[in-house]
Order: structure tokens, then sequence, then C-alpha cells
């Protein structure tokens, strides 16, 4: 849906372009705060923040992106998110074309 809005999407969990910075993901919010940090005020900063936090992220799966989930996994998620995308679209749509929530059905 980024296109819509004339967004180069991005696989990166942190991503940085200009004056902007973004991430995608529970655990990539971290790493976004961590690499707003960094930028900041230093990497050593963002290091004792890691340290004081105790983020060691070791997932218990390797699964979490479509491309590495088993494919009956994928199916049974995409077909349990498939509504609320399509509500998420219309609304995506709706304020991409300037018309805004309003009109999102």
């Amino acid at each position: 849906m980024l296109l819509l809005f004339g967004a180069v999407p991005s696989d990166a969990r942190v991503e940085h372009d200009g004056n902007l910075l973004t991430g995608g993901g529970v655990t990539a919010g971290i790493d976004f705060g961590l690499a707003l940090v960094a930028l900041l005020v230093g990497q050593d900063q963002a290091e004792r923040v890691q340290l004081m936090l105790e983020y060691a992220p070791q997932p218990p799966f390797d699964r979490g992106r479509p491309e590495l989930a088993r494919p009956e996994i994928l199916h049974v998620v995409r077909a349990d998110m498939e509504v609320v995308m399509n509500q998420r679209r219309a609304i995506v749509r709706a304020v991409a074309s300037g018309a805004g929530f309003g009109t999102a059905a």
C-alpha cells in the first residue's frame, strides 16, 4: 500500500532515507528506536540503551516473514487477515486519493 503514496517498499527493519527514519514490525520498533538514538546521540549511547533494556532478540522460530513461513501457516494467516487487509486497503486508498477516512467502506 506504500506505493499509493509514492513510497518505495523495503524489507529493511529500519529504513533511513534523508531526513526520514521508519521501522516496521513489533521488534523492529525497538530496532528503530536504537537506530534513532544512534543517529541523535551516537552508537555508544544506543548500545547503553540496548544493554539497559537487555534487548538480545532470539526468536524461537525463523518464520516471521512471509517468505520464511511454512506454506500451510502462511495460507491460514492470509485467510485470517483478508477482511482486515481489505478494510485497510480501502482506508489507505481513500487517504492516498485525498478523500479522507469518511469515504472508506
